[in-house]
């Protein structure tokens, strides 16, 4: 009985993981189509902003690359490229230069040995590790009852529970710079902070859902391994 209660406890916090998650994702896209239709009064582009940031920060041996895909927008602190998706790198939208400049945070961020950017780099092959063989372990471990082993899994998936803690406040952090770039190179004005602050804003949201969608899947693995260690 007891297992049958952790089991369909289980499932509803799969249910609510992916409604989070879901509702992140909504909010983000709904903010991204609001605001890429919104043209920034500067003119700029996505691509001429990240460029504008990366020299007043004093980086000009990182490049500004297009890239394909929806919202692929990073950078890439090994090859030294903040890589914009085609919308973003040749939009003049409140959209386009507001991710631009997140992604240029996250350049200055690795120029200035930003703790928690290095900590969450250090954290990457760790959780790769985790990624594939923490499911495995508890998966093995609950078929063949070796409870033992499908508790190593467990430890090992709070890896990518950490990671995403610590991308926290990488991203929050990112957007913060950004906001200050944008204000410091005119590149919006007055009437136009608070548009690019709710675009900022909506990008960290999908993290936060995000930490929150691992965490529950996490304590249902837990409540399902809790349920077969009482059998």
């Amino acid at each position: 009985m007891i297992f049958f209660d952790f089991m369909y406890f289980g499932y509803g916090l799969v249910i609510i993981a992916f409604f989070i998650t879901l509702l992140a994702d909504i909010y983000l896209r709904t903010r991204y189509s609001k605001y890429k239709k919104v043209k920034v009064k500067s003119g700029m582009t996505g691509a001429e902003v990240a460029r504008e940031i990366l020299k007043d920060n004093g980086l000009d041996n990182i490049y500004v690359v297009e890239t394909r895909g929806y919202l692929t927008d990073h950078y890439d602190p090994r090859a030294k490229v903040v890589r914009l998706s085609t919308d973003i790198y040749n939009g003049d939208s409140i959209a386009s230069v507001s991710v631009a400049a997140h992604e240029c945070g996250h350049a200055v961020q690795d120029k200035e040995g930003y703790f928690f950017l290095k900590f969450r780099s250090f954290l990457v092959p760790i959780v790769n590790f985790s990624s594939k063989f923490g499911y495995l372990a508890v998966l093995i471990g609950l078929i063949f009852g070796a409870m033992n082993l499908a508790w190593i899994g467990i430890f090992l998936l709070v890896a990518i529970l950490l990671f995403q803690l610590i991308t926290l406040p990488v991203e929050f952090n990112a957007s913060r710079r950004g906001k200050m770039f944008l204000n410091k190179l005119k590149v919006v004005d007055s009437s136009e902070k608070s548009m690019a602050s709710s675009m900022l804003m909506a990008a960290a949201m999908t993290y936060v859902a995000s930490l929150i969608s691992t965490l529950l899947e996490l304590l249902r693995l837990v409540l399902v391994v809790m349920g077969n260690d009482r059998d």
